[in-house]
């Protein structure tokens, strides 16, 4: 098997025991991206020689016997928004094309403590506002399986790299679906953590987070496989010192002495589900019904409430700074933002404060209802992923964008945890079944998770559909 094809688990086992060195598995993975990025635009920036000169560092360690870490010689992609060290942080913006960081975030200093190698850099929409990944600095990324077809966003670059083989592991962020929505589009798996729990910091200006950032946005990692979510999700959680809200918590994982109470929300409330998408939460849930689990149809209190909460509350940091966006922002980007913006109301003083009481009223709600059930399985995206350009093309269409991806904003507005998985296919594209749960559950979003990976999971990579 060619290494690219291979998971990060399985080459850093590989490295370790001498049978490949890490600078041939990073060749591998330079000579796919000679081949199939040209199809995909998902690299925008690629390290080649510090990446090969890493392997080479590797490879010494491993000679001398050096203790190893769990991603040892094994090569990640990181997403344009987050800081590396001598590269610029660009967000996908002509005025931040030479914003160079000094110093990596904490999520790219951990991955390189255990041993990964930084590979390229990947694509995201205009400040990472928008759920296509088109840039005005770098250009359009492609979906894998249909050229014609969103990669989602923002981390769309990185979607898509993982799925046609560029590379084995990255890193992401979300602040609505942003790790998850290209997890279903492109057929990997995901997860958005608890609000805190892998901490956030970056040195390029503005690098104090506005409140909705503080309490909708994270790190994640994204991967092929649940196993190597998991994975990267160990290496990169837990409080650092650049970030003041990031913590060492501890973490749930699923009971061992009785069933898990699985709620199944195949047709979300608030629009349509497609069929197909529909039937892929269903397969998911048969699979731990089967093993005994204890499923059940369900639906969180006022869960339509809840989406509209989260628009809110993003909408009033927007409106702050959208002077300052516009600026900066390429026209579609500008056009998607003011669409979106125009669907809710921007509220006032007094507003905002009842937002966030009823916020914490809902919460409520919702705690309690997990208490009923370790995990909920529902769909990533209600509809299938969109033609590019479609969500700037009217207000109508961007109406519908909003409808496709209303399930994953839950977790972004509470600061809970959320794993996908792809598990399924309909008309020709992956389906991300997600795995949500109350904070600090994270680790039983990842378990359920990895059950389902484990029999319904797709085969990636693939070789990119042009």
């Amino acid at each position: 098997m060619e290494l690219w094809r291979r998971s990060a688990r399985e080459l850093a086992h590989l490295i370790a025991n001498r049978q490949v060195t890490s600078r041939e598995v990073v060749e591998a993975h330079l000579k796919r991206i000679d081949e199939v990025n040209p199809h995909l635009n998902a690299i925008v920036r690629r390290l080649d020689d510090r990446a090969l000169a890493s392997a080479d560092e590797a490879d010494a360690a491993v000679r001398r016997g050096d203790p190893l870490g769990p991603l040892h010689g094994v090569p990640f992609t990181v997403k344009e928004n987050i800081d590396v060290a001598g590269t610029p942080t660009t967000s996908a913006i002509p005025a931040l094309a030479e914003a160079y960081a000094s110093n990596d975030a904490p999520v790219v200093e951990r991955m390189r403590a255990a041993g990964g190698v930084v590979l390229a850099r990947t694509n995201l929409p205009d400040m990472g506002l928008r759920i296509h990944t088109d840039s005005s600095l770098h250009g359009l990324t492609r979906n894998p399986w249909d050229p014609d077809r969103t990669a989602g966003g923002s981390s769309g670059g990185e979607g898509s790299a993982l799925a046609s083989g560029m590379s084995p592991i990255g890193l992401g962020n979300d602040i609505g679906g942003s790790l998850r929505n290209p997890a279903h589009c492109c057929g990997v798996a995901s997860i958005k953590p608890t609000q805190g729990v892998i901490p956030g910091a970056t040195e390029i200006p503005p690098t104090a987070y506005s409140l909705a950032f503080q309490l909708m946005a994270s790190e994640g990692v994204m991967a092929r496989r649940v196993a190597d979510v998991r994975m990267g999700f160990d290496i990169v959680r837990g409080r650092h010192v650049r970030d003041p809200y990031s913590i060492s918590a501890h973490l749930a994982d699923v009971p061992t002495d009785r069933p898990w109470r699985i709620a199944v929300l195949d047709n979300p409330p608030g629009g349509r589900t497609d069929p197909g998408i529909a039937a892929g939460v269903r397969a998911a849930a048969d699979v731990l019904s089967r093993a005994g689990h204890d499923v059940r149809t369900a639906t969180p209190p006022d869960f339509e409430e809840v989406t509209t909460m989260w628009a809110s509350t993003l909408n009033v940091d927007l409106m702050v700074n959208r002077p300052l966006l516009e600026a900066v922002m390429g026209e579609d980007a500008k056009t998607f933002l003011g669409y979106g913006m125009s669907e809710f109301p921007v509220l006032d003083e007094a507003g905002l404060a009842l937002l966030h009481l009823r916020r914490h009223e809902v919460a409520a709600k919702w705690a309690q209802w997990f208490g009923e059930f370790d995990v909920m399985l529902s769909p990533t995206w209600a509809l299938p992923a969109f033609t590019h350009g479609f969500d700037v093309a009217g207000i109508e269409q961007a109406r519908v964008v909003l409808e496709t991806f209303r399930t994953v904003l839950p977790m972004n507005l509470f600061g809970s945890p959320a794993a996908v998985v792809s598990a399924h296919v309909a008309d020709g594209l992956p389906v991300g079944v997600q795995v949500s749960s109350w904070r600090f559950d994270d680790l039983k979003c990842l378990t359920v998770a990895q059950v389902i990976d484990d029999s319904l999971g797709l085969a990636t990579p693939i070789d990119p559909c042009h």
